[in-house]
């Protein structure tokens, strides 16, 4: 594949950035009914079943205008307790987030579906406010399908060419370059172009290749990465943050029971208080990578016996069946899984509910569900691995380091695979809150963490996030204040 190509306005080719299930499904019509409501009916329903949440403060924070995270995407567990109390909870957000290509379209007359909404109604103004005639790129590497998409609808928008310009982890750096007058720059054959606005669709450690102080405009800006749309562990601490905050109002983002800045010699000590089963994760990994479910002395015995790159991790409780889930401060929860199948079979499942910024408050974007390979039992057999039961993730690292997913897992929001779920729109609505609050903590900790020349303000990053192995990452000359 090319690393740079050339996307012109009207080559739009749908089936180039769906997958072939979702462009063939049609939506169901409760899916298509929650799009279609209003933030201000949002807040009347979800405040009619949580009386002690004002909707005049809850339509307030749906109002919310991100500066910097303009575009977010939250995984959901659908979990319940002994009691019955079933609840939508968080487990990471992100700040590149996948949707479009598995979402299927609400109006079959605008065939740029969700591409289309994000780049009318977020992108295009910012973009006419702020650099009007620039150089425009979309910059990814992962997910071309989606990052194409995106470029296609951000030509039909402006009219204009957009260079679609790959700029993977693992390659070199020579293509692209921060100028002496501070604009994102990138080699095309004969010349440097100066870019003036960037669709950012980099997954993996984008601190390490784009700065964060840039004349150049970027979306999202890398500092939503560092504040929580890739790093867990800050993230972790941004929705603690908020969280004191929405007390007052009755809210509150809901996550499993977390431990951050966990050294790994502390690692078991952390998983017996949660019973002997727990989830470690290193804070910096997307796709699933980097994942660890921990049910048995040989699953802790194998994670301890590898070598990780980074100094810290954060430990979770484990969400799992009622009879093995980890027992937890927070209490204890466990799955609600897919409705049984004739086989009586229920599946782990998320969900990943997108939303982006608009002249209304933060929206819904997309919508989509992956199950776990193997189903949820009431037992683990002795050996068995719990990751296969528990993880939902459809992404595959290839040898050569490119990405393929399992789509055989996919579920979409169509007429038949919507039944299997087992979730109403009420879930949908407490889903979307749940996304928009941790998208708003993650906001506000990035604005904290901006400094007045643009770049991080290292002491207050180093006091929330103290991995030197992260930091040597952060190129030092565009982190410095």
């Amino acid at each position: 594949m090319q690393k740079t190509l050339q996307i012109q306005p009207e080559n739009f080719v749908p089936e180039n950035h769906w997958y072939e299930k979702a462009i063939n499904a049609t939506i169901h019509p409760a899916i298509k009914f929650f799009f279609g409501l209003s933030n201000k009916q949002i807040v009347e329903r979800y405040c009619h079943l949580n009386p002690k949440v004002s909707p005049q403060e809850l339509g307030q924070i749906l109002s919310y205008k991100p500066k910097h995270y303009l575009l977010s995407g939250a995984d959901l567990l659908h979990v319940t307790t002994k009691e019955g109390n079933k609840k939508m909870i968080v487990i990471e957000n992100n700040s590149c987030p996948s949707g479009q290509k598995s979402m299927p379209l609400i109006d079959e007359y605008e065939e740029m579906g969700g591409y289309k909404r994000f780049v009318d109604q977020t992108i295009l103004g910012l973009y006419k406010n702020k650099v009007k005639n620039g150089t425009l790129a979309v910059i990814y590497d992962k997910n071309y399908m989606e990052a194409s998409g995106y470029a296609h609808a951000l030509a039909e928008a402006t009219k204009k060419q957009v260079h679609l310009i790959a700029f993977y982890n693992h390659e070199d750096k020579s293509h692209i370059r921060l100028s002496k007058s501070g604009y994102l720059e990138f080699f095309d054959s004969k010349k440097w172009i100066q870019l003036d606005f960037v669709f950012r669709y980099l997954t993996q450690k984008p601190w390490n290749r784009l700065p964060i102080a840039s004349k150049t405009t970027i979306i999202n800006p890398v500092i939503t990465c560092l504040a929580g749309g890739r790093n867990k562990l800050v993230a972790s601490k941004a929705y603690s943050f908020y969280n004191a905050e929405l007390a007052e109002k009755n809210l509150k983002i809901l996550t499993p029971q977390t431990i951050w800045d966990v050294n790994k010699e502390e690692i078991p000590l952390w998983i017996q208080k949660l019973g002997g089963k727990g989830v470690i994760k290193i804070p910096y990994s997307n796709a699933g990578q980097g994942v660890f479910t921990i049910t048995s002395e040989k699953e802790l015995k194998d994670f301890m016996n590898q070598e990780f790159h980074y100094e810290k991790f954060i430990v979770q409780s484990l969400i799992g069946n009622y009879n093995w889930s980890s027992t937890s401060s927070e209490g204890v929860f466990y799955h609600v899984g897919s409705m049984p199948n004739k086989k009586g079979f229920s599946y782990v499942l998320d969900f990943r509910i997108m939303v982006h910024a608009t002249k209304e408050g933060l929206r819904p974007l997309s919508l989509y569900s992956r199950r776990a390979l193997k189903p949820l039992t009431g037992h683990l057999k002795e050996g068995q691995s719990s990751w296969e039961i528990l993880g939902t993730n459809l992404s595959i690292k290839n040898k050569d380091l490119s990405w393929s997913s399992d789509t055989s897992r996919l579920l979409v929001m169509e007429r038949r695979g919507f039944n299997q779920l087992g979730i109403s729109i009420d879930d949908l609505i407490e889903g979307f809150i749940q996304v928009v609050l941790s998208t708003i903590a993650i906001d506000k900790l990035a604005i904290n963490l901006k400094s007045q020349k643009g770049g991080l303000k290292t002491k207050l990053f180093k006091s929330l996030n103290n991995d030197q192995i992260l930091i040597n990452e952060i190129q030092s000359e565009l982190i410095k204040e």
